[in-house]
């Protein structure tokens, strides 16, 4: 699919998501009421133990904590890029107080109004939702101390913009802890193509040391992985692509699909000519 095409799919998904309950995506085998695509709960991690969790903001469609590892302080702005329901905002908001500032942007209208109803709900006036691609982040350049996403970059198809974009939006010596799903090997073609499996953050995934080059290339600096695990997708979800014996010998190529957290922070410095901040 064309980068058009790509956006579109995850709006319509991601808008078929936001109307169900809490309950109904993490109950549903699949997330999104469809055993057609992939099981989001295999991704999500427990947000339990984090102060600030909202459960109803919680959709069960991340990969990781990245609120958890992002050093957040008193005072801080933080931005979450692909907000959602307002999950990592809400506990980003424990974190950086009354004094703080945290703006999520997301690209599916659906989501956005969920985030803000669930905001007013609980009186939070430091928590701001805004609708926009984090392509083309709505935000003006060197504004965040901190920069959170969880599990989105891997939908965006221009994902060296999307970094370039986070470059621009931190300010100097700001940093970002971003929780993503990328791949190490070949994934079998019919995964790859297939557009749930897009939606489900697998396909849109690249090479980890693709991955890794283009946050370096940006221009950050201090790179480093926070957290890294396994996502091992069960033979019932796998048999929709595969036949079983292209399962077995997915299983023994060695190749795989993990979910990381990465942490990298943009230099006390001019910019570096290519990274979209100048």
């Amino acid at each position: 699919m064309d980068s058009i095409k790509i956006k579109q799919t995850v709006i319509e998904k991601y808008g078929e998501i936001a109307k169900q309950s809490t309950k109904q995506n993490l109950s549903s085998c699949c997330g999104s009421g469809s055993c057609s695509t992939v099981d989001y709960a295999i991704f999500s991690e427990n947000y339990d133990s984090l102060s600030g969790y909202v459960p109803e903001a919680d959709l069960g469609l991340g990969c990781g904590l990245p609120t958890e590892f992002a050093e957040i302080k008193q005072g801080d702005t933080v931005v979450d890029l692909g907000s959602g329901a307002g999950n990592d905002c809400f506990v980003a908001r424990a974190l950086t107080g009354e004094g703080g500032k945290v703006i999520g942007i997301d690209m599916t209208e659906e989501m956005i109004e969920i985030a803000r109803n669930n905001a007013e709900k609980l009186g939070f006036n430091n928590v701001e939702f805004r609708y926009g691609d984090i392509e083309k982040i709505p935000i003006s350049n060197n504004r965040a101390d901190v920069v959170v996403s969880n599990c989105v970059f891997n939908l965006v198809p221009d994902k060296r913009k999307a970094f370039q974009e986070t470059f621009r939006i931190l300010k100097p010596k700001g940093h970002f802890s971003i929780s993503d799903v990328v791949l190490i090997g070949t994934l079998p073609e019919s995964i790859i193509s297939a557009s749930e499996m897009y939606v489900g953050c697998v396909s849109g995934a690249l090479q980890k040391s693709e991955y890794m080059s283009i946050i370096e290339d940006v221009g950050f600096k201090n790179i480093k992985i926070q957290k890294e695990k396994v996502i091992a997708l069960p033979d019932d979800i796998l048999s929709d692509y595969l036949t079983p014996q292209q399962i077995d010998e997915y299983k023994k190529s060695g190749a795989g699909i993990f979910s990381i957290t990465v942490y990298a922070e943009k230099p006390d410095s001019n910019c570096k000519p290519g990274a979209g901040c100048c």
